[in-house]
């Protein structure tokens, strides 16, 4: 494994909210499920009843949702906000123009948890910020995407 790759990259915000969803399925979530089994055990009849098959699916999925926080927030690195705006970063705003077309985008480079792309906000790992990372304004980067290789002109860094 090459060193860094284990790490979540978050922002301190994306930080708390992994922490408040931990907290609440933690103890909301579980006590709630725990309320589903109690109701549904009652009924009788394990193996033909519905609620009860319903609520551990739901109990399995909720418990492995809490290991999966609790694995980012062991592999967490806050993103440091860094003046230095020379090249992209994880954190950098980053303005960009796709060749062929004439309306700039702009994107926030995060950690895979806080990606949002609907909102600009994508991941390091997705095929455009990581042909981002690093690159210096005026640079121009291919990114293989879905729809084939596309080439973006960097505006500017944030």
């Amino acid at each position: 494994m090459v060193p860094g790759e284990d790490v979540v990259y978050l922002t301190e915000e994306g930080l708390q909210k992994i922490k408040d969803e931990l907290e609440y399925l933690k103890n909301e979530k579980r006590e709630e499920i725990s309320r589903k089994l109690e109701v549904a055990i009652q009924q009788g009849d394990l193996k033909e009843n519905a609620d009860y098959h319903a609520a551990k699916e739901e109990q399995g999925f909720t418990e492995g949702r809490i290991k999966d926080l609790e694995d980012s927030l062991r592999r967490a690195k806050i993103i440091q906000e860094d003046v230095r705006t020379d090249k992209v970063r994880v954190g950098s705003t980053v303005t960009v123009v796709e060749e062929g077309y004439d309306e700039p985008e702009t994107y926030h480079i995060v950690g895979a948890p806080e990606a949002d792309p609907s909102k600009g906000f994508i991941s390091n790992e997705s095929p455009i910020g990581s042909a981002l990372l690093g690159a210096k304004r005026g640079q121009t980067v291919e990114a293989m995407t879905p729809g084939g290789i596309i080439r973006l002109q960097i505006q500017s860094i944030e």
